[in-house]
């Protein structure tokens, strides 16, 4: 979770209004680029002095030197300008800051969001950037960490959820910080401030997530070898596509699968797939030590292999004529036998 203490750090400097004259913004996860930069926006000045003294630009219409020419500039009537450049790996020649961050001016905030990729670290004014002000690069958060960042954002809502609620909205929303938090600020909006507390019941009453036929329910059929459930499952997914598919489940049974094969060569005690894994609760690394005595390594990378195949023809490799919900069942039958 280094993520999010270097998120914690920036953002409780920027409440304490101690600004750096440079922010550049960059990686992967654009959730936490926009959060910092949305605050920036939104937080250190009234609306009165945005009015003179904020810029927002976008890359695609933006060069370099235009942008060090808005960061020269002087504030009006007020104690800051902010300078905003949002999209910002659509712009060329970032080296043109160079000089100007040499001696930034200290009455300028400079945002630069560069998304989905990072800036050469090797480069001078990066490294002046770095000495100046601050550099942060938002990685994508691993599945693993996706439940407990879903605990630690309803949390800081003043709200709270249960194991299964957690793992639910991470296999069936995956790693899109933005989406997750909506989704999650749309259930606490719906609850009274005495009653925030997210079980599967709301979840899949708000988010629409079923709490009996989901990726979590049916893991949990084919780690017990409970074949009668798994297939009324795959049943359900079958007849009701619009709720869930197998685009869906399968990332969702690689993972796991995935995450098994590690565990088969680690310490295989609780605590040791726990370390191995990256969880930091017992609940969650319940399934794979179940699943560690009713698979072997050998079998498991059999799964593997067959949840790529299946990948593959729902894709359309290989496979003329098979509806998502027959290789679904393929899939599972592979799995259980």
């Amino acid at each position: 979770m280094a993520n999010k203490q270097n998120v914690d750090a920036i953002m409780s400097d920027l409440k304490a209004r101690k600004f750096k004259p440079v922010y550049i913004l960059m990686g992967e996860e654009p959730y936490y680029i926009d959060r910092i930069s949305d605050y920036i926006e939104n937080r250190v000045m009234s609306p009165e002095e945005r009015d003179f003294n904020q810029t927002v630009v976008y890359g695609v219409d933006t060069h370099a030197s235009q942008v060090v020419d808005m960061a020269r500039r002087f504030p009006m009537m007020s104690e800051y300008q902010v300078v905003i450049v949002k999209e910002a790996q659509n712009v060329r020649n970032w080296d043109k800051l160079e000089k100007y961050l040499e001696k930034p001016l200290e009455t300028t905030i400079l945002v630069i969001c560069y998304k989905h990729g990072t800036m050469d670290s090797r480069k001078k004014f990066m490294k002046l950037a770095a000495a100046k002000g601050v550099v942060y690069q938002s990685d994508r958060l691993r599945e693993n960490a996706i439940p407990a960042f879903v605990d630690d954002y309803v949390r800081s809502k003043n709200g709270q959820i249960d194991n299964k609620s957690k793992q639910m909205i991470a296999d069936f929303i995956g790693s899109d910080l933005s989406r997750i938090t909506s989704e999650i600020d749309k259930v606490l909006l719906s609850m009274p401030d005495s009653q925030r507390v997210i079980t599967p019941e709301v979840v899949e009453k708000e988010i629409g997530i079923s709490k009996d036929y989901n990726m979590f329910e049916l893991r949990s059929a084919i780690i017990d070898r409970d074949i009668l459930k798994a297939n009324r499952i795959v049943k359900y997914l079958d007849n009701n596509p619009k709720t869930a598919s197998i685009y869906a489940f399968l990332p969702g049974l690689f993972s796991f699968f995935q995450n098994l094969m590690v565990a088969h060569y680690t310490d295989r005690s609780e605590r040791g797939v726990m370390t191995a894994l990256g969880y930091k609760s017992e609940w969650f690394v319940k399934d794979y030590m179940k699943a560690l005595r009713m698979f072997s390594a050998m079998k498991t990378m059999q799964i593997i292999h067959q949840i790529r195949v299946i990948d593959g023809k729902s894709k359309g490799i290989d496979n003329p004529n098979t509806t998502p919900g027959d290789l679904l069942k393929e899939l599972v039958y592979f799995i259980l036998h």
